[in-house]
């Protein structure tokens, strides 16, 4: 990211990145930067399906896109947040079992890992198991657009485990990297390939409110977007900058695929200018 691509959001730096949902937390977060604009009556995680399409949903109904479109992720909540009975896109989450394929002894031992590893909830499972049937999925499908969301960083924290922060943040740059790696060993990816890597909200600041989040804790509100892509100049750390916004990122992404979305959704938040060329 330092030298290829684009980071925003280190305030010492006069770069400034933040959500605009007044929650900072998750559904909030994610339906903002899927959506492009906040949704006032998103109060809780609990709130349900979301009743407003992403941007991942209007595209899955251009032809170009439409069946290789999807969303990986670790929190079973992702399938009310994107919509999983309405949108139609392709879903992995949470501690569901991956799609069953050709029986083989790799796919039977997968599917015993997610039925027998002990579960820190209900909702997430582990990022490591998220990562094989990912990179099974982009081999095989060879997705036009893909969100993938990792969660351990944010349960260790809520735990105050800061070593087990630190350990799972690393864990992620690993899995990041090889998704970006496998992406540019295959031509339909190789230099052609757009990832924007951010975080759904910020946690409070001082010794103790890192370990949580929302309005109550100050500094919640503030998050980080890095970009790295053919289509992004190589700027690298931002400084001096005017303040970006969670809510660009949707319009970003339809931006880098071609596609108008603050046009089709007026109430959505203008792409990110700077990372396009």
């Amino acid at each position: 990211m330092a030298t290829h691509g684009q980071l925003y959001g280190n305030q010492d730096l006069g770069s400034v990145a933040h959500v605009t949902n007044g929650k900072a937390f998750s559904y909030p977060g994610y339906n903002e930067m899927a959506t492009g604009f906040a949704n006032e009556a998103i109060d809780s995680n609990e709130f349900g399906p979301n009743p407003t399409p992403t941007v991942f949903e209007w595209l899955n109904h251009f032809e170009e896109f439409h069946g290789r479109v999807a969303v990986y992720g670790t929190w079973s909540v992702f399938d009310d947040i994107f919509n999983k009975a309405r949108s139609g896109l392709v879903m992995q989450t949470g501690w569901s079992p991956p799609k069953k394929r050709p029986a083989n002894a790799r796919d039977a031992l997968l599917d015993r890992l997610y039925a027998t590893t002990t579960r820190f909830d209900e909702e997430d499972v582990e990022d490591s198991l998220l990562q094989v049937p990912l990179l099974d999925y982009v081999k095989s499908a060879q997705p036009r657009v893909l969100f993938v969301a990792y969660g351990e960083t944010d349960n260790w924290a809520h735990q105050g485990r800061y070593d087990l922060v630190l350990d799972s943040a690393h864990r992620v740059d690993g899995f990041i990297k090889e998704l970006w790696d496998t992406m540019q060993s295959m031509p339909q990816y190789r230099g052609t390939t757009t990832f924007i890597i951010t975080c759904d909200h910020g946690r409070g600041s001082g010794l103790t409110e890192w370990k949580e989040h929302g309005v109550e804790e100050k500094g919640s509100e503030n998050v980080w977007i890095a970009v790295i892509g053919p289509d992004t100049p190589p700027l690298g750390e931002r400084r001096h900058i005017g303040p970006v916004t969670q809510a660009q990122i949707a319009a970003t992404v339809a931006a880098l695929l071609g596609k108008d979305y603050h046009a089709a959704v007026p109430r959505a938040a203008l792409p990110i200018a700077d990372v396009m060329r």
